[in-house]
């Protein structure tokens, strides 16, 4: 088996939503290459249980690392790409959106205007 990239572990980050196939973290490093962060539009009629998950993947972010840059470490590649170039956006330039060191932070006022839940002390899943 090839050497697994280096990649930040979050420990006390939640691995995904309860009760669905959300995850927010992954396990290990890819052995094919690093999933690219790309922005994916959100639809307006998504599924109310994909609404949570943003929310409460961004309730995770911002009670793990409040408005200060992070790393992207094994935080799940397609759950930040539904933020990215919106509530979530590059720390660094140039940025890597393909790299698992890629340092990324929260633009607090656009998330707490499309996310004003997931800024509250509990989140209710």
């Amino acid at each position: 088996m090839p050497k697994l990239p280096d990649m930040t572990k979050h420990r006390g980050f939640p691995s995904g939503l309860p009760g669905t196939g959300y995850q927010f973290t992954i396990r290990r490093a890819n052995p094919k290459g690093v999933s690219p962060i790309v922005e994916r539009k959100r639809q307006p009629d998504r599924d109310p249980t994909e609404k949570l998950a943003d929310t409460a993947f961004l309730h995770a972010l911002w009670h793990q690392f409040g408005p200060e840059p992070f790393e992207r470490g094994n935080l799940d590649a397609r759950r930040l790409s539904f933020l990215f170039n919106r509530e979530v956006v590059p720390a660094e330039k140039p940025f890597d959106p393909a790299s698992y060191e890629a340092m990324l932070m929260i633009d607090v006022d656009v998330a707490r205007a499309n996310f004003p839940e997931a800024f509250e002390d509990v989140l209710e899943v």
